[in-house]
């Protein structure tokens, strides 16, 4: 069995405040895809870099306590990427790939336009250099798994106040457009959909800090994961995580069953110490 979890963390210092890494531990994960931790790799201790038995590989901004994404895993990788050769975008810290011989594993922390028309733009820009980085990767002959806080929910299903977002970012037309073009028509698949096609309010993964939109559970799917069919017809299991609280989003677990042959063993720690 393969999992994988996807945690938009908002400040991985704050996660680790509320309990985050203990959690992960006990997930027994083969690969933990974190965004937006918001800080310098050389500015973090061991503890988080590495915490027991798993190897950390981020992809920081250059803008401190801007962005960033990265992956824990116990497992090493052949080949680990950071950017995906775009100067605007890798700038900002928002992409890791770890590369084996069948598989790559990407987190990814996609631009959110909601704070201004120019960011706005900027996703535009993302979205249409990104989408030919993603057909590519599947003429690869690896299985793919993209994880991420991808800043769109595709289906009204996907959030709860849908017909007030119409004209919001994270769930205009041609955004969801964006995500229909490539499950549609380059081939990936939106794994958790794939589980759980019907699953409406206990799908969300985000909620504003506004109007007690967690308590009301007012929220939006916008964390993913993304992968190419063969693993994806694998897919068992989909979470999502509530029972604690360690940003204004919820991690997305998926259990796999998938064996890879490359693999190193797991070598997590008996015990966890911080």
């Amino acid at each position: 069995m393969l999992r994988i979890i996807s945690a938009n963390l908002n400040g991985i210092r704050s996660a680790v405040k509320k309990g985050f890494l203990p959690w992960a531990i006990k997930q027994k994960a083969d690969f933990i895809c974190l965004q937006e931790f918001k800080a310098q790799r050389d500015d973090l201790e061991d503890t988080i870099l590495n915490p027991n038995g798993m190897h950390g590989f981020f992809h920081d901004a250059e803008k401190k306590g801007y962005s960033g994404c990265g992956i824990y895993t116990p497992h090493k990788p052949e080949e680990v990427l950071y950017g995906y050769g775009n100067p605007e975008f890798d700038a900002e810290g928002r992409y890791v790939e770890a590369r084996f011989k069948e598989l790559s594993i990407i987190s990814v922390y996609m631009p959110s336009g909601s704070s201004s028309p120019e960011r706005q733009e900027a996703k535009y820009r993302y979205l249409d250099s990104f989408l030919p980085h993603l057909v590519n990767l599947k003429k690869s002959g690896r299985e793919i798994v993209l994880c991420g806080d991808v800043n769109i929910a595709h289906h009204e299903i996907d959030l709860k106040n849908w017909k007030g977002n119409i004209k919001n970012s994270g769930f205009l037309s041609k955004e969801r457009a964006w995500l229909t073009n490539l499950f549609d028509n380059v081939g990936y698949v939106d794994v958790y959909r794939k589980l759980e096609p019907k699953a409406s309010e206990s799908c969300y993964t985000w909620w504003s800090n506004r109007g007690q939109a967690y308590a009301k559970n007012v929220g939006w799917r916008i964390d993913y994961q993304i992968a190419t069919p063969g693993i994806a017809a694998n897919a068992k299991k989909a979470t999502v995580y509530k029972d604690e609280k360690f940003s204004d989003h919820a991690p997305l677990t998926i259990d796999y069953d998938w064996k890879l042959k490359h693999l190193s063993q797991r070598n997590y720690s008996s015990s966890f110490l911080i």
